[in-house]
């Protein structure tokens, strides 16, 4: 081989190499590029789900909220018609006690009977619809002193020495309560 076909054929070889490395680089170059958008596609759908998890913990803590303003909502419902219930019913006890006192005086005085049936069964029914509404009566003597559900209007001496201080030992006005709320307070003295 000639210095001449030797150089044409290393030319032509080296043209070769140049265009298989071009055509590399070029494939390179492609690659790289389509990487370049995978690598974007990537990211937004990697934003898209950071979004929808923001969306999702948004909308999850609205649902929350709401369903703790719907039970608020009903439990002030629920007070407040117990409020009312017993405000309602608190306007009725006077009535109840004027009942019982009439009762009460009634055993010492000539009344006809059929009249004092009469107004026993009232008391009866008034007491009832007290106790079907869950009212509940506090007339308890010989219980210790709770400033609870009791009014102290006066302190004697116990009537023996082995009632202890802070003793009821009469209730001159019955109290009342619903559940553990104190619609009325008894009106009660107290041992010294």
């Amino acid at each position: 081989m000639s210095e001449q076909e030797k150089h044409s054929v290393d030319t032509a070889t080296l043209n070769e190499e140049m265009l298989n490395t071009s055509t590399t680089n070029n494939e390179s170059g492609e690659l790289s590029v389509e990487l370049t958008e995978m690598e974007k596609l990537q990211m937004e759908m990697d934003l898209i789900k950071a979004e929808l998890a923001a969306k999702n913990d948004q909308f999850l803590r609205k649902v929350a909220e709401f369903e703790n303003m719907r039970k608020r909502v009903e439990r002030e419902r629920y007070m407040t018609i117990q409020l009312s219930r017993a405000e309602a019913l608190n306007e009725f006890l006077p009535i109840s006690d004027d009942l019982q006192r009439t009762l009460d005086s009634a055993k010492n005085l000539s009344v006809d009977d059929s009249f004092l049936k009469g107004v026993q069964l009232v008391a009866e029914k008034f007491e009832n619809v007290l106790i079907k509404n869950g009212i509940e009566k506090i007339n308890e003597t010989g219980v210790p002193f709770d400033v609870n559900v009791h009014e102290a209007l006066l302190r004697q001496p116990a009537p023996n020495a082995e009632t202890p201080s802070g003793t009821v030992l009469q209730v001159f006005e019955a109290g009342y309560k619903m559940g553990e709320r104190v619609i009325r307070h008894a009106k009660v003295i107290v041992s010294e």
